[in-house]
C-alpha cells in the first residue's frame, strides 16, 4: 500500500471536468487524506481542454505533483495532452465513447468504461462524471459509500431520487471496472488515513473568510479571474453579519467605495487581478494621502494586459510595491498557503487601521484557487486592533468659530489619530491635493516637506506583523539559499529534498512581507549562504531584483524562472538550481 498517490480528470471545459474533481477530492478529505489540487482551465466558458490534478497523501503535502498514477479521460486530447505524467505503470481509465488508444511510447494500463452509456441507462448522460468517480474509487479499493455524505450535500436539494441515481451511477462505475482490472489494483491502494475532519478549501474562500473574521462589512469589487471566488464566498456569507457585498461597474468605482467606507469607520476590501489593479492605482494613491485604510487583494495571473485570465503567474510584484505615482506609506504582504491566506487577511486589516494606509494582500492563480487540506482555524488567535480610532467626543477639544480638527496632526510617529465622521468637535477637511494638519488644501513648501517626512514616518520603524518570513534553515551555512514567495513554498520543499540527497546543503525563506521589506529578517541567512536563487513566475526575476536592491550580493543571486502559465512542479525547481548552481545558468 501506498502512502500518496497523484490522480487527474480531463475533458472539455464545460463538461464537469470541476465537479467531478471536487466530488471525488471532498470524500477523500471527509475521509481525512491530505489533499492539494490544481485546476488547469481556459479562459472561455465552454470548450477547450480543462483538467483538475490532485494529490492525496497520508500525510501534509503542499504542491502537486511531478508525475500522475492515474488518468481519467473524458476525450482522446486528455490522453494526449497527459499521458506523458503517467508512471510506466499507472492507469488510464477512459470513455469507451470516443474509443481511447494510447499514445506512442506510453506503457500505462488503458482501462475503456463506457461512462456515457452507463450514464444514460441511468438516466441522464451527464452523470458519467459520477461513474468515472466511482470507476476510480474501486481501483484505488475506496468504498463507494465514501461518497454518500458528499452526493447528499450536492444534490439533494433535487430530491432524493436524483441523489439515488448519482450514487447509482457510482456503483455502477466501479462494478464495471473491478469485472475489467479483477479487482483494485495493489500499486495503488492508499494507506489508510488518520480519519480527521480538517477543512479543504481554496486560498479565496480563506481570504473572504478571513475578512469577515476580521470585521469586514463591505465587498466592493468587479469580477475578475481569479479572484471572483472571494467576492461569490462573501456574497453568500456577508449578509449573515450585517454586511453587503456591491459589485461595482468597474475597478475605479470599487477601490473608491472601498475608501468611502473605511473613511466612515467600516471595515471594507475589494479584491482583483492585474488589469483591476492597474486602474486602481490612482485611487489607492488617495488612500494613501487621506490616510485612510483600505485592504485590496490582488490574485496574479498572466500579464501584461489581458495576458493569460486563467494561468498561473507572479509578474505583479513590482507593480504592488512601486505603482502608484507620489510617494506614500504602503504595505505588501503575501501569503503562501491557504491558511495564512485566513490570519493574514485579519493581519491586514489591522495593519491598515494602525497605519491608516492601503495594505495589498498579494496572492497568485495557484495559491488563489488551489485547492487544499487546512488544519481547523484557531479563531483564538483573531485580535481586532482599529489602531488610533476616535469614535466619541470625550477627550476632543471644543473647536472655535472656523477651527478644524488636526486630524492629520504632524507627530512623532507620523500615524494621527483619525476620528469618525459626524463625531462632534472632529469636523476636518478631505482631499486628495496636499493640505495641513486640519486637511485644508495647501502649496506652501515647508508643509509640502513637513506632511511629506509626517506620512512616511508611519513605516519607519517597522511593523508589527507576524512572521514576515517563512524559514526552514537546515544548516548553518548553507550552499544554497531558495527564495520563493505565495504558491511556490511546496514545491521548493520538495526540491530541497531532492537537491539534500545529491549532497547540497539548502536552506529556504518564503517572504511573506515584501513591503516594508523585513531586511533584518532576511539578510542573516543570505550573507550566510554561498548562493542564493530566487523561485518566480516572471521571467525578468521581480524577486531577485528586490532582493539585490535590499541586500546587495547582486553576484550570488540569480532566479529560476518559469513563464508558461503553468505553476513549477518539483522536478523543474530541482533541475533549474541545479543548473544555476553548476553553470550559472539555465
Amino acid at each position: 500500500m501506498i502512502e500518496q498517490l497523484s490522480w487527474k480528470v480531463g475533458g472539455q471545459q464545460g463538461e464537469g471536468i470541476d465537479s467531478t474533481g471536487e466530488i471525488f477530492s471532498t470524500a477523500l478529505n471527509r475521509l481525512g487524506y491530505h489533499l492539494y489540487g490544481y485546476r488547469h482551465f481556459s479562459s472561455r466558458i465552454k470548450g477547450g481542454h480543462s483538467n483538475t490534478k490532485i494529490r492525496i497523501s497520508t500525510r501534509p503535502i503542499r504542491a502537486v505533483s511531478d508525475d500522475l498514477d492515474v488518468l481519467v479521460a473524458f476525450d482522446q486530447e486528455t490522453i494526449d495532452l497527459n499521458a506523458h505524467e503517467l508512471h510506466s505503470d499507472g492507469v488510464i481509465i477512459a470513455d469507451t465513447k470516443f474509443k481511447p488508444s494510447l499514445p506512442e511510447g506510453i506503457t500505462a494500463r488503458l482501462f475503456s468504461i463506457p461512462f456515457t452509456t452507463i450514464a444514460k441507462d441511468i438516466g441522464l448522460a451527464q452523470m458519467k462524471n459520477m461513474v468515472a468517480v466511482g470507476a476510480s474509487s474501486a481501483l484505488l479499493g475506496l468504498p463507494t459509500e465514501s461518497f454518500q455524505e458528499v452526493i447528499e450535500e450536492k444534490f439533494l436539494q433535487k430530491g432524493q431520487a436524483v441523489v439515488d441515481k448519482n450514487m447509482e451511477a457510482i456503483k455502477k462505475g466501479a462494478d464495471h471496472v473491478m469485472q475489467e482490472a479483477g479487482g483494485p489494483i495493489e500499486a495503488l491502494r492508499l494507506q489508510s488515513s488518520d480519519g480527521k475532519k480538517r477543512l479543504y478549501m481554496i486560498g479565496n474562500d480563506a481570504i473572504a473568510l478571513g475578512a469577515i473574521a476580521a470585521g469586514a462589512r463591505l465587498m466592493a469589487a468587479y469580477p475578475i479571474t481569479p479572484s471572483s471566488e472571494i467576492m461569490e464566498y462573501l456574497i453568500k456569507q456577508l449578509s449573515e453579519f450585517g454586511g453587503t457585498v456591491v459589485q461595482t461597474e468597474d475597478e475605479i468605482a470599487a477601490i473608491s467605495m472601498v475608501i468611502g467606507a473605511n473613511y466612515g469607520g467600516v471595515r471594507a476590501l475589494t479584491a482583483s487581478a492585474g488589469p483591476g489593479l492597474s486602474l486602481m492605482t490612482e485611487a489607492i494613491g488617495l488612500s494613501g494621502m487621506t490616510e485612510t485604510p483600505a485592504v485590496i487583494v490582488d490574485t496574479q495571473r498572466g500579464g501584461p494586459s489581458t495576458g493569460l485570465p486563467t494561468k498561473q503567474e507572479q509578474s505583479d510584484i513590482n507593480a504592488m510595491m512601486y505603482s502608484t505615482h507620489g510617494e506614500i506609506p504602503k504595505i505588501v504582504i503575501a501569503p503562501s498557503t491557504a491558511e495564512e491566506c485566513f490570519y493574514d487577511t485579519i493581519q491586514a486589516f489591522n495593519l491598515a487601521d494602525q497605519y491608516q494606509c492601503p495594505v495589498i494582500i498579494l496572492s497568485d492563480l495557484a495559491l488563489s484557487l488551489g485547492k487544499q487540506t487546512v488544519e481547523p482555524l484557531d479563531y483564538d488567535r483573531i485580535q481586532i486592533d482599529r489602531g488610533k480610532l476616535i469614535t466619541d467626543s470625550a477627550n476632543l477639544q471644543e473647536l472655535e468659530n472656523s477651527e478644524l480638527y488636526k486630524r492629520y496632526e504632524d507627530i512623532d510617529d507620523g500615524i494621527s489619530p483619525r476620528i469618525l465622521p459626524g463625531v462632534k468637535n472632529g469636523l476636518y477637511h478631505v482631499t486628495g491635493v496636499e493640505h495641513d494638519e486640519t486637511g485644508r488644501p495647501s502649496e506652501n513648501a515647508a508643509n509640502r516637506k513637513k506632511m511629506v517626512e509626517k506620512r512616511l514616518r508611519k513605516l519607519e520603524r517597522g511593523i508589527p506583523f507576524k512572521d514576515p518570513v517563512y524559514v526552514d534553515e537546515r544548516h548553518e551555512e548553507a550552499d544554497l539559499l531558495i527564495v520563493g514567495i505565495n504558491s511556490t513554498r511546496g514545491v521548493i520543499q520538495e526540491a530541497m529534498g531532492r537537491l539534500e540527497v545529491d549532497g547540497i546543503k539548502v536552506n529556504h525563506l518564503h517572504l511573506r512581507q515584501l513591503l516594508p521589506f523585513p531586511i533584518d529578517a532576511v539578510q542573516p541567512y543570505a550573507e550566510k549562504a554561498k548562493r542564493v536563487i530566487t523561485v518566480e513566475n516572471n521571467a525578468t526575476g521581480q524577486l531577485a531584483n528586490l532582493l539585490k536592491l535590499q541586500l546587495g550580493m547582486k553576484d550570488k543571486i540569480s532566479h529560476a524562472g518559469k513563464y508558461d502559465g503553468n505553476p513549477f512542479l518539483p522536478a523543474e525547481v530541482y533541475n533549474q538550481c541545479k543548473e544555476l548552481l553548476v553553470h550559472g545558468h539555465v
